[in-house]
Order: C-alpha cells, then structure tokens, then sequence
C-alpha cells in the first residue's frame, strides 16, 4: 500500500508552519503580509487538493501568483 496523503487542508497548515522561521525573520509588516498570502492561498485548497504533488508549497504558490494575477488584471481594467 502506498503513503496515505493528508487532506490539503492539514497539508497547508503543515506547510504554512515550516515557513515559520522565515516568518520570524521578516519585519512585522512584511510577517503580516506572509500570513495573508497563505490566507489568500486557502481561497483555492479546492483547486490545490486536486493537483496532489508531492512538494506541497507548489500548489500554494501557485495559488498565491494566481490570486496576484488576478488582483493585477482587475486593476488594468
């Protein structure tokens, strides 16, 4: 049998907290902004659970640059 995948969800949190250090290291500004875009990225955990890979920060960036984009090309128009 293979290694059982956990939700997306619990992946998320999971990913979001290695990136603590990170985290820690930025100004508080820039830490507020970390955590929205993780928030931001959770818009998407439908999208993300679909495409499993086994880096995990993939879909979550891409999740993130799709959310910019679109924030982007609303404020061209």
């Amino acid at each position: 049998m293979g290694r059982t995948m956990p939700s997306f969800r619990i992946a998320h949190m999971q990913e979001q907290a290695r990136w603590r250090t990170f985290r820690n290291n930025l100004d508080r500004s820039e830490r507020k902004q970390l955590d929205e875009l993780f928030d931001v990225s959770r818009l998407y955990l439908s999208a993300c659970s679909s495409s499993a890979r086994p880096v995990r920060i993939h879909p979550i960036f891409m999740a993130m640059a799709f959310h910019c984009y679109k924030l982007l090309r609303e404020s061209e128009r």
